[in-house]
């Protein structure tokens, strides 16, 4: 694809770029690609940051305060990405970062993306833009272009003195969206389940039930009408929170009733 470096940005962990490592050393034609590390950081309220460069993992469910210092501490670069997505965003607590990812090609509401651009230019912020892939065929959706040497030091300061610049964004497909959803799935159901049991556990049952039949017919049409009621709802939570000031911490209840309200109410 033409590209010269990867950050690897799994979530809480670094075991995937140290993985990536290792498959590099026995593929000899990705001996060109650096593959650097990073992490994204699950803090205490539940909202995502990004750690560039960060050699040591930085544990999740600290404050943000505590993950930017831990970033600091290893001369990382932090960054916001998905800022005022409905889930996971640091919304204005952006600002806290070194960058602000103004432009995910997963925001399928689009609303989201724009808020992000309006705030950075608000705020002064360097954009970036992030494919945010889990799926081969969104790898490299979206490129930045830093002015540096391409050594790790180099490129962290580049970084941290703005000197990065958004070469390409493009949106992710419905069918890709569909096939990141689908991947998900297939490889977290643990989490899945667990993540329900946790936060709704009323609906435990009516979750275990669909995720079992999803595992025998996931090509189904069903699903597809899911998904396109899902995107509806996401688009209209997105405009009440980002376009009607409808506020976002109600999403932080994690009350299934709320979220059917904010989407088709």
């Amino acid at each position: 694809m033409g590209l010269d470096v990867l950050f690897v940005t799994n979530h809480n962990t670094l075991d995937g770029y140290r993985q990536m490592l290792e498959y590099k050393k026995s593929h000899s034609k990705y001996q060109n690609i650096k593959i650097y590390p990073a992490e994204e950081v699950t803090i205490d309220t539940g909202a995502h940051i990004l750690v560039y460069g960060n050699t040591e993992c930085i544990r999740p469910e600290m404050s943000l305060g505590e993950v930017i210092d831990g970033a600091r501490s290893q001369n990382a670069i932090t960054s916001a990405p998905h800022p005022f997505s409905i889930l996971d965003a640091l919304r204005e607590q952006a600002k806290s970062c070194d960058l602000i990812e103004v432009f995910n090609s997963n925001n399928v509401d689009m609303i989201s993306n724009a808020k992000a651009i309006q705030f950075a230019q608000k705020n002064n912020m360097v954009g970036v833009a992030g494919s945010d892939s889990h799926v081969l065929s969104t790898l490299g959706r979206c490129v930045n272009v830093i002015e540096s040497e391409n050594t790790l030091d180099d490129i962290l300061s580049a970084m941290k003195k703005g000197r990065i610049q958004i070469q390409k964004s493009d949106y992710a497909s419905g069918k890709e969206t569909l096939e990141h959803l689908r991947y998900k799935i297939n490889n977290s159901k643990d989490y899945i389940s667990e993540y329900i049991a946790q936060y709704y556990p009323r609906y435990e049952r009516l979750f275990s039930f669909l995720l079992k039949i999803f595992e025998m017919s996931q090509n189904n049409r069903f699903w597809l009408l899911i998904y396109q009621l899902a995107i509806m709802g996401l688009k209209r939570m997105s405009n009440k929170i980002n376009l009607q000031n409808y506020d976002s911490n109600i999403l932080r209840e994690k009350n299934l009733g709320t979220y059917c309200k904010l989407a088709f109410g």
